[in-house]
């Protein structure tokens, strides 16, 4: 059975809230660091987005991170809730990653979404994001 074809949403989200909290602090190495955030996209995805992610971040500034976001509102007109896994890097001034739709985590409207895509943001200002995305049959 092969995958349907993809549609394009692309948003820019606006960060609301950020809370990090480190864990782990040695004498050398990274820190470990919980951070929540809270923000909004706009776009082809309209929506709240709540988010925990995990980071290894070091003095030269640069930082690696993993998270899990429930996304709550409509793509392409439809409702609902989905559940993003994100994986990305701080290099300079640019933050960038991947991530895809977890499988059946989509509600309401948003039954059975699928997709990968990804952003990218300069420190401090709105991210630019994109989500290939399809519904499964």
């Amino acid at each position: 059975m092969s995958t349907p074809a993809a549609t394009r949403a692309e948003a820019v989200i606006t960060v609301a809230k950020y809370e990090p909290a480190a864990y782990g602090e040695p004498a050398a190495g990274g820190t470990l660091s919980r951070i929540h955030v809270e923000e909004r996209f706009s776009g082809d995805i309209e929506a709240d987005g709540v988010v925990e992610f995990l980071q290894a971040a070091f003095a030269d500034g640069s930082a690696s991170f993993v998270g899990v976001e429930r996304v709550s509102g409509t793509l392409a007109g439809r409702e609902g809730t989905f559940v993003l896994q994100d994986q990305g890097t701080v290099a300079g001034e640019l933050v960038s990653g991947e991530w895809f739709v977890v499988p059946g985590s989509g509600t309401g409207e948003l039954t059975g979404l699928r997709g990968t895509g990804g952003f990218k943001a300069n420190l401090g200002e709105g991210a630019k994001v994109w989500l290939d995305y399809w519904f499964e049959v």
